[in-house]
């Protein structure tokens, strides 16, 4: 049989002509789900990784620039202020991961080395001549700028109290003043 266009008439002929009658079964489809890459439903392990980054991101940017980075992966807010801290979650905020924390303070000192090298270059363009003929006011505000940063990226100093030791503690008893006319008077004849 030529290929072309049938009628239904002729190509229910052409099929009983047929040798092989194969009876007809349905396929019925099966949908599976294809597996989502990375982070599954139930899943809340972030790898270490992506915490230094999100931790890092905080340290530098700010935690706003963090939330919103750590939105994109599905984790909390609260989740970004451990990291920041070195923490692996809100729970460990005792007890930092050396490995987050050498990350977020190698992050600090190459921020802190770009923000004294402008410093420096700002601090350096201010000449006597300048500060005569010029505005320099621009350049003081960016030397101060760079101060700035420098402060806010170090890291915080370490009290006693933070490193577990006592501090002494001093309490002062002063005795209330009291004017004569408070206390009992007593007259007595001679």
């Amino acid at each position: 049989m030529p290929i072309g266009l049938v009628d239904d008439d002729a190509f229910l002929a052409e099929l009983s002509n047929t040798k092989d009658k194969k009876e007809s079964h349905v396929v019925e489809g099966l949908v599976v789900e294809k597996p989502v890459r990375g982070r599954k439903d139930g899943d809340n392990n972030v790898p270490d990784s992506l915490r230094a980054l999100i931790g890092e991101e905080s340290v530098i940017n700010g935690r706003q620039s963090a939330i919103e980075f750590a939105s994109e992966f599905g984790i909390s807010a609260s989740s970004v202020s451990a990291y920041a801290k070195g923490a692996t979650s809100t729970t460990s905020y005792d007890t930092p991961k050396s490995s987050i924390i050498q990350h977020i303070n190698k992050s600090r000192q190459r921020a802190i080395k770009k923000a004294s090298r402008t410093l420096h270059g700002a601090l350096n363009a201010i000449t006597q001549e300048k500060l005569d003929y010029t505005d320099a006011k621009d350049l003081a505000v960016i030397a101060k700028n760079m101060s700035g940063i420098i402060k806010d990226l170090e890291p915080p100093a370490q009290t006693a109290v933070e490193d577990g030791q006592k501090s002494p503690q001093f309490v002062i008893f002063a005795p209330t003043f009291r004017d004569e006319r408070s206390f009992e008077t007593i007259e007595v004849k001679e």
